[in-house]
This record gives structure tokens, sequence and C-alpha cells, in this order.
């Protein structure tokens, strides 16, 4: 009877070390789906090509959230609600940001990254703790960490690309400043003769 007891203590005590990692891993989801959510709202009409992933990219999470949810309701565990703190904090420094640095592409792509960046460490850190992940369960887990690096690059590939537009941008707007400058130098000195 003794034995049994503990038997069951161990295994109860197993899965909330279990669920409290995939519990993390739903409300990472959770500030994702709300980050993109702010990212659609914060870009402009014209940038359809953005909100068409930011969509994909939320639709992704909502997914990824119900099958992490499944794997606590098969544990017996409760499932959690909201999102981390971090995320909240997160979204309000966005919101603090936007209001000074303006809502453009870029602003708008780095922030994702950020979120992108905080979603890969919360799967690093559940792949290396100590809860007993199950094989299947590990598995899920390495599936989504591996797809959400691939959205993790391509965000990345969105900023690198707007960046490269606007320096692009920028280096045209000098020259043509610089060109306009030694026009004016050249009508000056010709003038002086």
């Amino acid at each position: 009877m003794l034995i049994k007891k503990i038997f069951f203590m161990e295994r109860n005590e197993r899965n909330e070390q279990l669920n409290e990692v995939l519990n993390d891993l739903i409300r990472i989801n959770h500030d994702r789906i709300e980050g993109y959510e702010k990212a659609i709202e914060e870009t402009k009409d014209k940038d359809v090509d953005l909100q068409a992933v930011f969509h994909r990219m939320a639709d992704e999470s909502k997914q990824y959230a119900s099958e992490l949810k499944q794997k606590v309701q098969r544990t017996g565990g409760d499932v959690a609600e909201g999102t981390t703190v971090s995320g909240k904090i997160y979204r309000v420094w966005m919101d603090i940001k936007a209001a000074f640095t303006g809502k453009g592409r870029t602003s708008v792509l780095e922030s994702c990254e950020y979120g992108e960046d905080a979603a890969q460490r919360a799967y690093d850190e559940a792949l290396r703790s100590d809860a007993s992940l199950p094989a299947d369960i590990r598995q899920v887990i390495v599936n989504q960490k591996a797809a959400l690096k691939q959205s993790h690059d391509t965000i990345k590939q969105y900023r690198d690309m707007h960046r490269a537009m606007k320096d692009n941008d920028n280096d045209t707007d000098r020259s043509d400043s610089s060109d306009r400058n030694r026009s004016d130098y050249r009508s000056d000195s010709d003038m002086a003769r």
C-alpha cells in the first residue's frame, strides 16, 4: 500500500512539472498570438503582405497552443489561460516604442523578431527543463520549435530586406543631395569666372 502511494505521489509530481512546462509554452503562444494581432493593427492597409504573414503566424500559435492544451488535459492538469507577465510588459513597451518611433514596417518587424526570439528561448528552456518529457510530448515541442524557427527566419528576412531597401533609399537621397551640392558648387564657381 505504501509503495503504491509513493508511486502515485511521484507520478503526480512528474505530471505537475510536465504541465508547468507545457503551460509555459501555451502562454508564450498566447503572447505570440496577441503580439501578431497587435502587429496586424499597427501595419497599414498597404502592408497586406505583412498582414498575411502575421495572420499565418498567429494561426500557427493557435494550433500549437491547442496541441499543448490537449497534452495537459491528457495528464489531468489545468490548462493555462492568458499570457506571460513578460509578454504583457513587452506589449506595453511596443506601444511606447510605437508612440515615439512610429509604426513603420521596420519597427513592427523588429518587435516581431524580438517576440520570436522570446518564443525560441521558451522552447529551449522547455527542452532543457528537469521535467520528465515523454517521447511524444518532446517530439511535439521539437517540431513546434523548428516551425517557430522558420517563422523567426521569415520575420528576420522581411526585416533585413526592408532595412536594405531603406538604406538604399537613404543612400539615393544622400547621393542626390551630393549631386545637388556639387552642381551648386559648380554654378557658384562658374559665376565667379
